[in-house]
């Protein structure tokens, strides 16, 4: 069977415009609704048609996790420490107006609005895997920009060693925020060459759409080979320091949870083995691998650190 070209295809807009101008002009109102019946239950329709499987891989070859569990399976304790309720949770959680502020020791600082953020510094996908210290993993088509494009436009002075980023504080949107057990609002910290590499992402969309709130939105990091919860979500502050950012988890748990977090299947958690993941949406358990599967483009930025001691 000859296949049809795409260009060839009927637009919808058009076939709406044509299928009107038919029941009105020629078809009585019988005929019309035996054909609107017809149209929806002929099995080569258009609108019948399932949706094609995105069936896209990492560079490892991993398939990507579904965006339902991408979107309803998340860590997300400002709202609930449960992995599903902060689907329910957050979905009155304003993210627009939202702000920005980039400051310390830069020469340009400046606040942006979220809009101005997704106009200033274009988009890109990036397929990334990510791991929770929980020992589960992902893998997201992420859209977003560099880190560092937002940096330089900052032009950081020769002080700076450490990026700090902060979270929205928010009780009244955040309920999980008027638990004790944490320090609000939620801080992360990198070093300024992590930063800087170009794996760092700042995200703002995931499988092709805005970020929902669950997920973080409207912008978020994501650092692909350090544990999930260095991917600081919700973000209201990016400063540049000379200091060491105390992360939530660290000034929390700090024999669990330090300021690298990098990705390491031989230095368990406190709790238990981080030496396999298992993979959301599957019944695989995987090796973890070595700063996630990221050793060839970050590895130089460790030279010289004991990782099994710098957790």
């Amino acid at each position: 069977m000859k296949k049809i070209p795409s260009s060839e295809i009927t637009t919808h807009s058009t076939y709406e415009s044509r299928r009107q101008f038919i029941k009105k002009t020629f078809l009585s109102a019988a005929s019309a609704a035996a054909l609107a019946a017809c149209a929806k239950t002929n099995p080569s329709s258009p609108i019948q048609n399932a949706p094609i499987p995105d069936t896209r891989v990492d560079e490892l070859g991993n398939a990507l996790t579904s965006k339902n569990n991408v979107l309803n399976f998340v860590n997300y304790y400002e709202f609930s420490t449960d992995k599903r309720r902060p689907v329910e949770l957050s979905k009155n959680f304003v993210t627009d107006p939202w702000k920005i502020e980039v400051s310390g020791l830069v020469r340009n600082p400046k606040t942006y609005d979220i809009g101005d953020i997704r106009k200033s510094f274009n988009s890109e996908e990036r397929i990334y895997r990510m791991r929770c210290v929980e020992g589960w993993s992902m893998v997201i088509p992420w859209l977003g920009f560099p880190l560092n494009r937002l940096i330089k436009a900052a032009d950081p002075l020769s002080e700076a060693k450490y990026v700090r980023f902060e979270s929205i504080y928010d009780p009244t949107q955040m309920p999980g925020q008027s638990q004790t057990v944490y320090q609000w609002p939620y801080v992360e910290g990198l070093r300024l060459d992590e930063a800087m590499h170009d794996l760092t992402l700042l995200a703002t969309g995931l499988y092709g759409e805005l970020l929902a709130p669950q997920n973080g939105a409207p912008i978020r990091l994501v650092v692909p080979w350090k544990y999930g919860f260095k991917s600081i979500k919700a973000i209201v502050k990016i400063e540049l320091t000379d200091v060491m950012p105390q992360s939530l988890w660290m000034a929390a748990f700090p024999a669990a949870y330090g300021f690298y977090a990098n990705v390491n299947p031989k230095v368990d958690h406190p709790r238990w083995s981080q030496a396999q993941e298992r993979r959301i949406g599957t019944n695989e358990t995987v090796p973890t691998l070595i700063f996630n599967g990221y050793e060839r483009d970050i590895a130089s930025l460790y030279a010289g650190l004991n990782l099994n001691e710098n957790f």
